[in-house]
């Protein structure tokens, strides 16, 4: 999770929303790792965890990635719980709980709720405060700049 949230400071230092994902294979291995960049790229598939994904298929040469987990600092959208399904991720380790659109827990529980075809191991809390601060001070900072 460090790893994490190291990518999260980036992705905040580059202007994107402080988001950071690390993906690790069965035997720990890091495989990928990726801040959110969908500012950056014009793409609102660029979220930190896709991109891990992305990378992590690309390395591994196969899209489905059986035994991996990844460590996300922001409980996941629906979009990205969607991919980890597809991904046949076994693990999600997440920071701070997303209470407006988190999809694995807070809102939906896609991965966990046994309506889809494959079942994903949902942790969350793993250095949430820390996560969690990361955010907020990320859109204070945008609030004073823009004025208000």
């Amino acid at each position: 999770m460090e790893m994490a949230l190291a990518e999260a400071r980036a992705a905040a230092a580059r202007g994107e929303v402080p988001v950071g994902a690390v993906v690790v294979d069965a035997d720990g291995d890091v495989l990928a790792r990726a801040g959110n960049r969908s500012i950056e790229l014009h793409d609102p598939g660029g979220h930190a965890e896709m991109l891990a994904l992305r990378e992590a298929a690309r390395k591994t040469g196969n899209y489905r990635l059986p035994g991996a987990a990844i460590y996300v600092t922001l409980e996941p959208c629906a979009m990205c719980a969607g991919a980890f399904v597809h991904a046949r991720l076994a693990r999600l380790v997440y920071g701070a709980a997303d209470p407006k659109t988190g999809a694995v827990e807070s809102v939906y529980r896609i991965g966990s709720d046994g309506l889809l075809n494959h079942r994903l191991e949902v942790a969350g809390g793993d250095m949430a405060e820390e996560s969690a601060e990361l955010l907020r001070e990320f859109f204070r900072s945008r609030r004073r700049g823009s004025g208000e």
